[in-house]
């Protein structure tokens, strides 16, 4: 098997699990400790390979809670999941907060998906050293109240290319083993239409560097100004164009809301772009790392 355990044959669905009240298409929906466990058990059901779970919404504008309340938020459910489907589930922890993280992998969690690429809380990195584990370096201007006024590139693919090969210097100089980092190039993230556009073009370029890449065009405002649609949750049929595009370029984990959809696309795509992809397997298989 290669980095993380993903060997380039199969596609991984990762599901949302946003336990926020203001997440941007899925505030409040699993808000409560019951609807996640049940969110989830769909999720695995559906064929989800993991489950990324998020205490604090990232989304533009969104106010920022404070670590007490993100850890309320995570740190139970990450517990109740455990409890209620055992080792075998890949959980994934949304976070920007080295403590959180810290909490979240003592509490069962796997992986460690930073939308700040460690730049937030850089004691993050150490964090995730210590732990071994897989470490999502996603690129992101600024935070939630100024993304969107940073949103100017002179070449958004180099850019965003270049911070993408700092951020993994710093991480392994703080000691993350290469085979654990994936790169996301943060879709939607002070981003344009036109910068989402020019990275998913760009996915083979940024794959070339040869760490795993993630990406999350899930429901995104991009897809909604394209196709002419305001709600969130109608945006299904462009996600999962946006998702082939993924799978043609070579991405190796898709981050998505509509999981058993999204796992129909997948699997279909992995058959026409990677024609010796592994089967899918059980339903919540994912390879550990």
């Amino acid at each position: 098997m290669g980095s993380h355990c993903l060997d380039g044959r199969r596609t991984l669905v990762m599901g949302v699990l946003n336990v926020t009240p203001d997440s941007f298409s899925d505030g409040g929906r699993f808000h409560s400790l019951d609807a996640a466990l049940k969110a989830t058990g769909r999720y695995l059901a559906e064929g989800a390979d993991l489950i990324d779970i998020g205490g604090q919404s990232t989304r533009p504008g969104a106010v920022e809670v404070s670590v007490e309340e993100e850890l309320a938020r995570v740190v139970p459910l990450i517990r109740a999941l455990r409890g209620r489907f055992g080792p075998a589930p890949v959980l994934s922890l949304d976070t920007f907060r080295a403590d959180v993280a810290q909490a979240g992998l003592e509490a069962g969690v796997d992986w460690i998906n930073d939308v700040s690429g460690g730049s937030r809380e850089p004691r993050i990195l150490a964090v995730a050293a210590a732990a071994d584990c897989p470490l999502v370096l996603m690129h992101l201007r600024g935070n939630s109240r100024t993304m969107n006024d940073l949103a100017h590139y002179g070449d958004v693919v180099a850019e965003v290319e270049q911070v993408l090969q700092e951020r993994s210097v710093r991480a392994l100089g703080a000691g993350v083993r290469r085979e654990r980092i994936l790169w996301d190039p943060g879709l939607g993230f002070a981003k344009t239409t036109a910068h989402n556009l020019s990275l998913l073009q760009a996915l083979p370029r940024l794959r070339a560097h040869g760490y795993p890449l993630l990406v999350g065009p899930s429901r995104k405002r991009f897809i909604g100004e394209l196709l002419a649609e305001p709600r969130p949750r109608a945006r299904i049929w462009g996600t999962a164009a946006t998702v082939c595009r993924c799978i043609a370029a070579g991405v190796d984990v898709v981050r998505v809301h509509d999981v058993g959809p999204m796992v129909q696309v997948a699997r279909m795509a992995d058959a026409l772009w990677r024609p010796g992809a592994a089967p899918p397997g059980r339903a919540n298989g994912a390879p550990r790392p």
